[in-house]
């Protein structure tokens, strides 16, 4: 569905491309985290914790960012097209 030019269904896509993405480089900083601690690298470790919250953080406005869509287009002025399949 388009509303007001915006192919929905496609942008709710690369969106969740984006928090896929998060999701992967919080993994990938958990790990490091890991390693940084376990090595007693203490600052490193910390901001590598710090990093993980931010991330965490980020998959949260994601979601907003979901739910924003979907109130958006469900409010949206304007021309909407809708196929039926």
């Amino acid at each position: 569905m388009c509303t007001n030019g915006v192919n929905v269904g496609q942008y709710k896509m690369m969106i969740q491309q984006i928090d896929d993405q998060i999701a992967l480089q919080r993994r990938w900083a958990h790990k490091l985290y890991h390693m940084a601690d376990n090595a007693n690298f203490e600052k490193t470790a910390k901001i590598m914790e710090d990093l993980q919250h931010s991330l965490d953080d980020a998959r949260a406005l994601m979601s907003d960012i979901d739910d924003a869509v979907d109130d958006d287009a469900e409010n949206g002025k304007g021309v909407t097209v809708q196929a039926f399949v």
